[in-house]
């Protein structure tokens, strides 16, 4: 039996007392929370997690740069329509309640839960890890994950912030429990189940229950889902946003959904990486809620992301990727198993990484887009209100997909920019940041690094080279002093020159390469879009905000 705390196996030897056996034995089976009678591995060593993986997971290979890369079963990706939060006492009239939030009754939250635990009990081994999420100490909160794969201990390592042996030994109770057995399916006939998956979130027991997916995304954005309740709560904002400071000491926040270069463009090797996800701003500044990064693999090169491909290397997890059999080389650019192939490693992984990472409060916020509809300017500076807007809309867009008939852009709307992990209503963050960017004077920015020059299929994507030239000229003040224009329908105040990006390329209306009637119908048909997207948030947002939209 194992009781790893520094990563060195402590093994029950022969000649030890019975009673000594059972002493022990109790005491770590009282730590996982189960009636387990089999070895606990508890806070491993990655060396040793690398082994448990190698030997009992089928799947499981160590890459040529020292990576472990991992399968994650049938499920590639986050499952948003099987999270269920649980309708208690405690809770419930705090949670802002519908698609994003769908309640579960507090007994099909135990039944799911003694499933899980019965099925943890029939596993030869099972793995405790015990991190902290939140690097400053006043608000971090104690988070014990117990697991029946070493990929999924391995995957919180790297997430959660890794105590020292001093915190290890007066670690104590959590204060927050994930049972993953998410190898067993969950019951589709227990009441509000809607398929053999369930991600369910308990904040009365604070408990996390997994079943039907072993997709390791679900934890981390799990203990997201409940920082984003419990900060709030205690008058500290908690965003979904990369952060990194300046040489000064500035610091800057980045919004953004997936694919539109928060990861990116925070890893900036001239500033320091604060983190690539997930913050909270207190009345002391920003703090990163994660003691790792998760980033995404594809297409990922050493040219154009030089930090995130040299952290992938012993320790690192990459999951979902190809690989060369023979070479163990990866394969960034071979997406058959998943276009969502991720990498998680420990954040002083970046060598420009912020440690602790703690900052002051933001200087400039960043919301990113990556417009498809080719129509937003590639950097426009924000009014309060204006920001409060884009803030609570959140909007990206995709490409058109694989679906036959699909022949344009799609637009997608989530607020503050993290919707399917907010648990209060979004108006809640969105005064939060007002308030905050008011009482320290902050900037904000809406930078499109999406399409340019007509919409997905006739115009080109926004350089990454213009994008960091924007992000650049954000940092040393150079957007603070230029002459503006402003941008009708939207209503964006626009920069007249930006160094290292054409003049023609900042004004989407002058960069269309299309007729003046299609630029008109594809700008209206956007600013229909947020319009109608916001109806949603009016009775909620006051009249500056409501004002603060496109005008058609």
């Amino acid at each position: 039996m194992h009781n790893n705390r520094s990563g060195n196996d402590t093994e029950v030897h022969d000649d030890e007392t019975d009673a000594s056996f059972a002493e022990i034995h109790e005491a770590l089976h009282k730590v996982a929370h189960v009636d387990f009678t089999k070895p606990i591995i508890r806070n491993a060593s990655t060396a040793v997690l690398y082994e448990e993986a190698l030997e009992h997971e089928p799947g499981t290979a160590l890459t040529s740069t020292g990576a472990l890369a991992l399968n994650s079963g049938s499920k590639k990706g986050r499952s948003p329509a099987d999270k269920r939060i649980v309708d208690e006492s405690t809770s419930t009239s705090n949670v802002w309640w519908g698609p994003v939030n769908i309640k579960m009754s507090e007994s099909s939250f135990m039944v799911n839960r003694e499933r899980a635990i019965d099925y943890l009990n029939t596993r030869p081994r099972l793995y405790v890890f015990d991190g902290y999420a939140g690097w400053d100490p006043k608000y971090r909160i104690k988070v014990r994950v117990v697991c029946a794969r070493a990929y999924h201990a391995l995957f919180m390592k790297n997430m959660l912030i890794r105590p020292s042996e001093d915190e290890l030994d007066t670690f104590g109770e959590p204060d927050f429990t994930i049972f993953n057995a998410g190898e067993f399916p969950a019951n589709r006939y227990t009441t509000g189940m809607t398929s053999t998956t369930s991600v369910a979130v308990n904040f009365a027991r604070r408990e996390m229950v997994i079943l039907g997916t072993q997709y390791a995304g679900e934890m981390k954005k799990g203990i997201f889902t409940v920082m984003h309740y419990l900060m709030p709560k205690a008058g500290v904002l908690s965003l979904h946003s990369s952060a990194n400071e300046g040489p000064e000491g500035d610091v800057s926040l980045f919004f953004g959904l997936s694919g539109t270069g928060k990861t990116t463009l925070s890893a900036d090797p001239r500033r320091f990486l604060i983190g690539d996800d997930e913050h909270c701003w207190s009345n002391d500044g920003v703090f990163n809620i994660e003691g790792g990064c998760y980033a995404k693999c594809i297409d990922l090169s050493a040219e154009k992301e030089p930090e995130i491909f040299g952290a992938i290397k012993f320790g690192a997890v990459v999951e979902n990727v190809v690989y060369n059999k023979e070479t163990r080389v990866i394969d960034y650019g071979d997406i058959s198993l998943t276009e969502n192939t991720r990498c998680a490693y420990p954040i002083e992984y970046i060598p420009n990484a912020k440690l602790p990472c703690l900052g002051g409060h933001p200087r400039n916020i960043i919301l990113l887009t990556c417009d498809a509809f080719g129509v937003l300017p590639p950097v426009s500076k924000l009014t309060p209100a204006q920001v409060s807007y884009h803030f609570i809309s959140g909007y990206t867009a995709k490409v058109a997909g694989t679906e036959e008939g699909v022949t344009e852009p799609s637009a997608t709307f989530s607020s503050c920019f993290g919707a399917p992990f907010l648990v209060w209503h979004p108006t809640k963050y969105a005064s939060m940041l007002a308030e905050k960017m008011k009482q320290h004077q902050a900037n904000a920015w809406l930078i499109n690094t999406g399409w340019n020059g007509g919409a997905y299929g006739t115009g080109k994507r926004i350089s990454l080279k213009y994008s960091r030239a924007i992000i650049d000229a954000i940092h040393s003040g150079e957007l603070e002093k230029v002459e503006y224009e402003n941008y009708p329908v939207f209503n964006l105040a626009i920069p007249k020159k930006c160094s290292g990006v054409p003049n023609e390329v900042l004004n989407p209306e002058k960069s269309w390469t299309g007729t003046a009637a299609s630029y008109t119908a594809t700008t209206e048909k956007l600013a229909k879009l947020f319009v109608k997207n916001f109806a949603a948030f009016a009775d909620k947002a006051d009249h500056a905000v409501l004002q603060a939209g496109p005008s058609i």
